[in-house]
């Protein structure tokens, strides 16, 4: 099975990204699927959505889950029944998730491509990008920031969060960096977060930690 990347964060935390390359066959072996995920996975009419699905079950067993410890609230968090804290995401033919035992944590995988460029404006000041050397490095540090702003919304997980106005990323070099820090402020309240990235064969993955 191929578990493309396994990350640890101090003794605490740990994120897996799975690369998915098996049939959907291979996929479902191994792993017992709740009641409201077979349904769930029926409701799919993409392929690489079920295949991604079925995924994120076998990377839970590295980590010694089960599709039984996950349930979801009202506002489409995912939870575990152990009390930690997990993040799941899904991108083409990635997969990951990220479980900390007792900190917040969010995950984002995105590919990198020119889409980004038409809803930057959106989520980030696009005048803070005008030292970005090229056109490739700006969809890559776009993409980062999104990712960012990506997993810390998953953490948070409020409605009326916005990207462009509650969330900000510190600013980081492409050529230097593999951190910096994220920010929330909403509603009066404040909230810190280390962010770390990492780029393959075309996408990027982006994790926050809550400080």
């Amino acid at each position: 099975m191929p578990l493309y990347k396994t990350i640890t964060e101090g003794s605490h935390v740990k994120i897996l990204i799975w690369k998915v390359e098996e049939t959907e066959d291979q996929l479902r072996k191994g792993i017992a699927l709740t009641e409201n995920s077979v349904n769930r996975l029926k409701s799919m009419k993409s392929e690489i959505h079920r295949k991604g699905y079925l995924s994120i079950r076998h990377l839970f067993a590295t980590v010694g889950l089960v599709d039984h410890d996950l349930y979801y609230d009202e506002a489409g968090k995912p939870h575990l029944t152990n009390g930690k804290y997990i993040s799941i995401t899904h991108s083409h033919e990635f997969t990951g998730i990220i479980v900390s035992d007792n900190v917040e944590v969010g995950v984002d995988i995105e590919m990198q491509r020119e889409k980004i460029l038409r809803i930057a404006s959106k989520y980030t000041p696009l005048e803070e990008y005008k030292t970005v050397a090229n056109y490739d490095a700006l969809i890559r540090k776009l993409t980062i920031v999104w990712g960012a702003k990506e997993s810390l919304y998953k953490i948070y997980s409020q409605h009326g969060l916005s990207f462009l106005h509650h969330i900000d990323i510190k600013d980081f070099s492409l050529s230097d960096d593999s951190e910096t820090t994220g920010n929330i402020l909403y509603k009066g309240k404040s909230s810190e977060y280390t962010i770390k990235f990492l780029e393959f064969e075309g996408f990027t993955c982006v994790y926050a930690i809550k400080i």
